[in-house]
């Protein structure tokens, strides 16, 4: 739900905590990844290639409190109405096309 080829970058955020990546812990894993990487790529969809990177999941750290859960608790925010609902909603109709 976001502009995976803008490097480090996501709308007015810029620097690498906004990159574009996959962590993944799996050999499994990784091979998805690089496929449908592989597949958006050539799609033809984004004027540009994805700058994703795929990287193996070393540690985790949950993120500050106050960002947990935050669209949830901040729904009428208007980042969450204006940047976060739209994009939901797509992901939503699109998944449900799927599974019809």
């Amino acid at each position: 739900i976001h502009d995976p080829t803008t490097l480090n970058r996501q709308g007015n955020d810029i620097g690498t905590q906004y990159r574009s990546i996959i962590l993944v812990t799996s050999p499994m894993q990784l091979a998805a990844s690089l496929k449908k990487l592989s597949e958006i790529n050539s799609s033809g969809k984004y004027n540009a290639p994805t700058t994703t990177e795929v990287k193996k999941l070393e540690k985790f750290y949950p993120a500050e409190s106050y960002h947990q859960n935050f669209y949830e608790q901040n729904k009428d925010y208007p980042y969450c109405r204006i940047i976060i609902d739209p994009k939901l909603s797509k992901f939503i109709d699109h998944h449900q096309e799927l599974i019809k």
